[in-house]
């Protein structure tokens, strides 16, 4: 396969996922051929400068690359600057880029499946990204091998060039787009907190890239493709990262499957739509499993 999209994965303090994605991510077929480039951000603060030394002295040793650039950041840009700066950089330069943080797990046909879905679709300007990860669906083998549906994914994606120059970072600009109908449908008709987490970084609750990145997306009429099994697992909600909690509710095991079957026709499948819904809906569990969560973050966050 020829012209394959540069990888581009973001690390920062985390040696042992670090350790972990890197060697899932060798297991690839087509690593040997894809263009490696890591981005490590700087120590935030003294706390965090150990393992941040730990994680770059660990890259410096990866092997089984076409090729293998490491980025390290002189000042500390935060995890949202130095992915919006590094799919920049590199879709600028390549014209697509695939994403992947450090604790992330992928298949090893994963980026066949990247690869395989930005040739097909480099053309179809309504198709402004490519997921990885899929919630973990009651009866997904039900649903068409993949879809598309309106939202985006953080964890493990692909773009073009021509999507990504309709990212906006400025969260009034987005805002101003809005109304009633079309937050109704960011949300996927309620079922998901996709508005509370706009308006949480439009409030300077979070710095989330990736809330602006589907905004971006949605207003733009675009749609994402997706997997009905995950092709990623992220092995980070242990709580030892910077925006991670304890968490298991998007927990999946990882697909074996070679995905080789993408739509003709660009356009939401309801099927899909309606099982994410549904995983929406009721992700949350019973109440008590909701309050043995509260108490877990509580308890890791005071004590740990």
């Amino acid at each position: 396969m020829t012209h394959l999209a540069p990888i581009a994965l973001f690390v920062y303090n985390r040696p042992q996922h670090t350790r972990r994605t890197l060697a899932f991510l060798k297991r690839n077929l087509l690593a040997d051929e894809s263009r490696l480039f890591i981005f490590s951000d700087a120590a935030a603060n003294q706390q965090d400068e150990e393992e941040v030394n730990e994680t770059r002295e660990l890259i410096k040793d990866i092997e089984g690359f076409k090729s293998i650039k490491i980025i390290e950041r002189k000042d500390n840009l935060g995890l949202a600057a130095n992915i919006i700066d590094g799919v920049s950089e590199l879709v600028k330069s390549y014209g697509k880029v695939i994403v992947l943080e450090d604790d992330l797990l992928t298949s090893p046909y994963t980026l066949k499946y990247f690869n395989a879905a930005l040739r097909k679709y480099q053309d179809e300007e309504q198709v402004m990204q490519i997921s990885g990860y899929m919630f973990p669906l009651k009866q997904a083998e039900e649903l068409p091998e993949t879809f598309f549906f309106r939202a985006t994914t953080s964890w493990g994606w692909a773009t073009w060039e021509r999507a990504w120059k309709h990212f906006e970072p400025d969260i009034d600009t987005l805002y101003r787009q809005f109304d009633k109908r079309k937050i109704k449908s960011f949300t996927v008709d309620g079922s998901m907190n996709y508005w509370k987490q706009f308006i949480d970084f439009k409030n300077g609750k979070n710095d989330s890239w990736s809330i602006r990145w589907y905004a971006s997306v949605f207003l733009n009429n675009g749609l994402v493709l997706h997997p009905h099994e995950s092709l990623i697992e992220n092995i980070g909600h242990d709580g030892t990262g910077v925006h991670s909690i304890i968490e298991d509710t998007y927990q999946v095991s990882i697909s074996k499957k070679i995905f080789q079957t993408f739509p003709d026709q660009i356009e939401e499948n309801p099927e899909a739509l309606a099982a994410i819904k549904y995983f929406f809906k009721h992700r949350k569990g019973s109440l008590f499993k909701r309050a043995k969560k509260f108490f877990v973050n509580k308890w890791h966050q005071y004590f740990d």
